[in-house]
Order: C-alpha cells, then structure tokens, then sequence
C-alpha cells in the first residue's frame, strides 16, 4: 500500500472532525469514497451555473448518511473551479424567512462564510472587491500606458466600474447595490476607511435601519428579512462580471424549517424555498447555484415537510415513470442512499491509514478484520434501516483510539468471539484468511 503523505494539520482535523461524528472542512478528499453519480450530477450543474444558467438541488438522506460531507466536498471542488461559495447552517435563529430577523440572520451567515480560492474559510467580501478594483487598474494601465501615479487612471476606472454597475441597475434593488459599490471605490479611492467600511457593512446586512443607511452612505433601503435573496441574485451577477464563474449557496439543516411548530411561518418559509426553486429553474436567475441538505422526512411528510405545500410537492414529487429501482441524478432532488459494503471497506482502510499516520505507528489492523468490523456493524439488529456512515467511522474510530492507547489489548479481545480468527488457524483447512475475505466480498455487488 501506498504511503501517505499528509500535513499534520489535516490528519488532525480528519481524526479530531471523525471522532466528533462531524464534517472535516478540509482534507475531504483524503476520505472521499463513492457517490461518483451524484458528483458528477452537480458538477454538470456548476457547468451550466459557470455558462450563465441556474441550478437548485435537494440533498436528502438520513441523519449521517453523507448530505453535509457531499456539500462540503462540492464546495471545495466548487472554489478551486473559481466559483464563490457561501454555506450556512439553518437553526431557530437562521431561517429563509422569521419575523425576528431569522433571514437576515442566514443573509449574514452567508456573507461571513462567503469563500473563494485564495479565502477558504470565510470573509472575502473584501478580497473580492479589492480583487477587482486592482484588476481594473491593471487593465486600465495596460489598455492606455497610463502609470499608476497618472491623474487620469482614477477617472477611466471609475468609469469602468459605473460601467458594470451600470448593468446591474436594472435589476431589482440593482440600482442600490450598484450605488453602494460605487462608494466602496470612491472610499478606496480617497483612502477614506470609514466610507469603505460603511459601503462593506451595507453589503453584509448589517444597517438596522434606513436612516442609518441613508445618513452614512445616501442609500434609502437596506438589506433586509423580506429582500436579502433578491441580493443573491445581483451578487452572482456582479460575481460573474468581475471574473468568477459563479456563486455556489449551500444552506445545510434544512430539517429546522420542518422543526417550526407554526405553521404559517412553516410556511412562509417553504414559500421562500419555491421562489429560489422557481427562479433557478426559469432562467430567472443567473451564474447562481442553491444547494439544501435535509432529511427526507423533511420532504416527504405530508402533514409537515415540503409535500404539505402543494406548489412544492407538485414540483418535487418523483414523475410518474420513476422507478424506485433506477437512480435519477438529474432531478430537483438527490436522494442519498447508504454506501456499499466495498465503499465502507474502502473507507474504513483510509482511517487506518490517517489514523497510524497521525499518531506515528505502523498499521497493525489487518483487513479481515476489516471486513469482520464492516460485517459486525451491517448484521446488527436494525442496521438495514438504521446503519449510517457516520456511525461506523465513529465507532471505528473508537476502536482505532482504544487500540492505539492500550498497546496490550488485541483486536479480538477489544471486539470479543465476533472478531475473526488469527491468520492461520484456519490454513490447516486448506483455506486461509485472504480466502474469506474473497469470500465474503464474493456475496457483494458493485
């Protein structure tokens, strides 16, 4: 087997993330098994966002089974194909719509984990403007041989940036977003902080009121609950024009809109959810990408989930021709289902793996016990319905932390009688221990 070569701060954020029963932010792809039809769906979707069009993808699957490391993964892909992501968590305080400011709530999240290639991790709004305002210079010196001390490079700039603002203007609040980015320059400009931080504030959501706004930066409306998708849109236009591809959302949890006991704001929301649904999938919408990950109990409840409003279930119900035998990718909807016993075993060989390698040992777990762990985990009593990826790579990493801790204890007598017998016992039977890990992974289909 290959060695592995990994940074120690990666190891550490798979084992500590793992062992937590939560998703690494980085390092995914060190762990990443299966789900190739379903990548491969939305990476045809970020096509289509990077050309100008829309895409909006339901992510369903139980709690564990792999939604919010799937977002995680296309994220990551997504930043290194030079799109803009945003992700956020909704809860009891982030929602689509809530009167209390639970919108606005998510409007922020999102723009403080607004993320790019050079900025993984959140907050860059600010690189993203000073980006393009350098690239503008750039262009502007090169186009006319102008120097940058030239008294006439700040006008021809500032033209080129009322000419993409310019654009944006007829959109709705169009005329708004492009003030506010004008006077962004104009601080940029003048050395003016104060008016850059107020044109950056704006652009996060953060003015409580329009007075404010209007005293600091002449703007008569602000971001708010009811409008801040609106601004999505005109971000992902403003973010194709100065040079990305295109702006990914992903909005994981999506179960708490399903968890708000009323029902007109249960409502509310869903409705909010059927004007992204409807915009992406009209053309609406432009270089925008929206992806959600909930539980299918979320989708599927007829009582409380989005098949209790009917424009919805209308829309995201299977067709009549739908088999349930026959995966369909390229639907509304991503329906998840547990990995295969190879994917497991594939996975479970990649944290022993990280696991010696953090920790500095070499790997004494053998794959027959692998596949004895593996088949432990799949005959427990309700694991046809229960088994999730998460629980196994956290009860193997159980093992692995208590095995590496008490040097003395053995896997058999760690995982007791189920554990397979050591390598040899059975050679006397003519047969040996490679030859039932054939056999057990003969009864597979790939």
């Amino acid at each position: 087997m290959t060695e592995l070569k990994i940074p120690k701060r990666i190891t550490t954020a798979l084992v500590n993330s793992l062992t937590a029963g939560v998703v690494p932010r980085i390092g995914l792809e060190q762990i990443a098994v299966g789900r190739k039809p379903e990548v491969e769906a939305i990476l045809r979707d970020m096509d289509n966002i990077a050309e100008g069009g829309a895409a909006f993808k339901l992510i369903t699957g139980r709690y564990g089974s792999g939604k919010s490391f799937l977002l995680q993964m296309i994220r990551n892909y997504a930043m290194d194909r030079e799109f803009v992501v945003a992700d956020a968590d909704l809860s009891p305080e982030r929602r689509l719509v809530g009167t209390k400011g639970q919108g606005l709530a998510t409007y922020r999240e999102l723009m403080t984990r607004l993320s790019t290639r050079t900025r993984p991790d959140g907050g860059a709004l600010e690189p993203i403007l000073q980006k393009w305002i350098a690239a503008l210079q750039q262009q502007t010196m090169q186009n006319n041989g102008l120097r940058p001390d030239d008294p006439a490079l700040a006008l021809q700039v500032e033209q080129q940036i009322y000419a993409v603002t310019n654009e944006m203007q007829n959109l709705v609040h169009g005329f708004d977003f492009a003030k506010v980015l004008a006077s962004y320059w104009n601080g940029y400009k003048l050395g003016d902080d104060d008016q850059k931080q107020a044109a950056l504030r704006w652009l996060r959501g953060e003015y409580a009121t329009k007075t404010e706004a209007k005293k600091e930066l002449s703007v008569g409306v602000i971001i708010d609950d009811d409008n801040w998708y609106d601004y999505f849109k005109l971000w992902s236009e403003f973010i194709a024009k100065i040079g990305y591809k295109g702006l990914l959302l992903f909005i994981d949890e999506a179960v708490n809109m399903y968890k708000i006991t009323n029902s007109v704001s249960r409502q509310s929301n869903y409705e909010k959810l059927l004007t992204m649904f409807n915009d992406t999938m009209q053309g609406k919408a432009e270089h925008l990408g929206i992806f959600v990950g909930g539980t299918p109990q979320f989708v599927e409840d007829e009582r409380r989930g989005l098949f209790s409003y009917e424009a919805l279930r209308s829309r995201l119900i299977d067709g009549r021709y739908a088999a349930r035998d026959y995966a369909n990718y390229t639907g509304p909807i991503l329906k998840l289902s547990m990995l295969s016993h190879e994917e497991i075993l594939i996975l479970l060989q990649k944290l022993r793996q990280i696991h010696a390698l953090h920790f500095g040992y070499t790997v004494s777990l053998r794959d027959e016990e692998l596949v004895d762990f593996m088949q432990m985990a799949v005959n427990r009593l309700g694991a046809d319905e229960m088994l999730t990826t998460r629980e196994v790579v956290r009860d193997f990493m159980d093992v692995l932390h208590t095995l590496h801790q008490n040097p003395e204890v053995t896997y058999t007598q760690l995982l007791g009688e189920r554990a397979v017998k050591p390598e040899g016992s059975s050679k006397a039977g003519g047969s040996s221990s490679t030859d039932e890990l054939d056999d057990f992974l003969a009864e597979f289909e790939l």
